[in-house]
């Protein structure tokens, strides 16, 4: 029994040594790891803040783009007809949209249904405006028509969904 009592000695204060030694280290290689992981996103925030704000950006041209007086003016021609002109703006404003599909990547999930929005009802403005004019009809009269839409709207879509995103870039950064 002497013989356990002593080996209980020595290995006792030994475990104690032992477990106060591998705690500490765990921290410390536990701190260091956070450490490494705080550097990691700093460094990678540094090349992601850029490209989001690039994002942003875009998609505002994007919304800008879409207004309806701004496509109006960059889409109507001289002899266009009611039609023409109605699919010419669907399909400008389809096809700037998928230009900037990507560009949801970098933004929150909130701000992108924003900007889905305005384009649905940007839509929705072309088409109602049509609704009430004849095949026949020149492209001249749906851009009228399409801007006193526009005009009787308190906010455009397009607005609307732009002063979201100035709001979400300054909380953000």
């Amino acid at each position: 029994m002497d013989v356990f009592y002593e080996i209980l000695k020595l290995i006792l204060p030994a475990g104690i040594v032992f477990l106060t030694a591998f705690y500490t280290i765990k921290k410390f290689l536990d701190n260091e790891q956070k450490k490494r992981l705080l550097e990691l996103r700093k460094d990678s925030q540094k090349v992601i803040t850029p490209i989001r704000l690039q994002a942003y950006e875009r998609v505002a041209m994007f919304l800008e783009r879409i207004s309806p007086d701004t496509l109006i003016s960059r889409v109507h021609k001289n002899g266009m007809s009611a039609r023409m002109l109605q699919a010419e703006l669907l399909g400008t404003v389809r096809n700037e949209f998928n230009h900037n599909l990507s560009q949801q990547v970098y933004m929150s999930d909130d701000a992108w249904a924003r900007v889905k929005m305005a384009k649905e009802e940007t839509i929705k403005i072309i088409n109602l405006a049509s609704s009430r004019v004849k095949d026949d009809t020149s492209g001249a009269d749906l851009s009228r028509i399409i801007l006193q839409l526009a005009m009787k709207i308190e906010r455009l879509p397009s607005q609307g969904a732009i002063e979201y995103l100035k709001a979400e870039i300054r909380q953000t950064f």
